[in-house]
């Protein structure tokens, strides 16, 4: 296993520092969650570029005409967080390297909203894009990247085509947390007793093992080309592996990278090890 860089261990010290209170304790979880439930929905400001499509503020990135490959990105947050900053940088940085006209749009967040607006709103901006006729990648990290391979198995029974590529940063793929047990003290960012909590918050009366929620328990059978990665040091790691393990069992070309001694979603941040995953989502998109 290949050891962390100096860079990467630094940022995993400053994330152990400022994770969320509400990740590993049931009152701030509790707490949170009833401060966001009364905060009214508006739009996102930011200094990038956003437009309304189909009611759904959208955030967009690159030449809409000039590029040859569209990427629909989700951005993560574990359904309670907006899209940030990083979020933004990424997604620019996607549009200017590999020619891509990048859209992320800025969905309904827990516990105000629930997973199936989300779906509506993403099946519309779906639809859009195939009538571009160009390569679409579903793309996402974190909740966003379970969301898009949720989204892959529901776009097979609603009779759409699949995206030419899927490609997740440590997918959320089972929000009911069932694989016990989770090591949330050496996560620097994530929580086994908040991500229990919020995802039944985002399922509502959903079950929390429907694969619109969690991909893991769906049918992959047909979905794309695919490409994971996943830091061996976060919690979401062995769900991934297995989640990996059945998409092959389905016949699906999946490839998972796993960054040794990586945190989650490590390839959003400014490491050497991120440049490394860079260089192989270029080799995936731009064949």
């Amino acid at each position: 296993m290949t050891n962390p860089s100096f860079i990467s261990r630094m940022a995993e010290l400053i994330l152990k520092f400022t994770k969320p209170k509400y990740m590993d304790s049931q009152e701030a979880v509790s707490e949170f969650l009833d401060k966001k439930s009364k905060e009214p929905t508006k739009e996102v400001k930011s200094i990038f570029k956003s437009r309304e499509i189909n009611g759904m503020q959208v955030f967009t990135y690159g030449n809409e005409e000039k590029s040859k490959n569209i990427i629909l990105y989700l951005h993560g947050g574990a359904y309670v967080n907006e899209i940030n900053y990083q979020h933004h940088l990424y997604c620019l940085k996607l549009s200017r390297k590999l020619n891509a006209f990048v859209l992320s749009p800025v969905y309904g967040l827990a516990p105000l909203h629930k997973w199936h607006e989300t779906f509506e709103g993403v099946t519309q901006l779906y639809l859009d894009l195939l009538q571009t006729n160009k390569n679409i990648t579903l793309m996402g990290d974190s909740a966003g990247g379970g969301f898009v391979l949720s989204f892959a198995q529901y776009l097979k029974t609603i009779d759409l085509p699949q995206p030419k590529h899927i490609i997740a940063f440590s997918p959320w793929v089972d929000i009911s947390m069932s694989n016990t047990p989770y090591d949330s003290e050496n996560d620097p960012i994530l929580g086994e007793v908040g991500l229990r909590q919020i995802g039944k918050f985002w399922a509502g009366d959903l079950d929390t093992k429907d694969y619109r929620v969690s991909p893991t328990y769906g049918d992959n059978a047909g979905l794309s080309k695919t490409l994971i990665f996943a830091g061996t040091n976060e919690i979401f790691y062995k769900d991934i592996v297995e989640y990996c393990d059945k998409l092959k069992k389905s016949n699906v070309n999946v490839r998972l990278i796993s960054g040794g001694g990586q945190f989650h979603i490590y390839p959003l941040f400014p490491i050497p090890e991120a440049k490394e995953a860079f260089k192989e989502i270029k080799k995936e998109i731009i064949e």
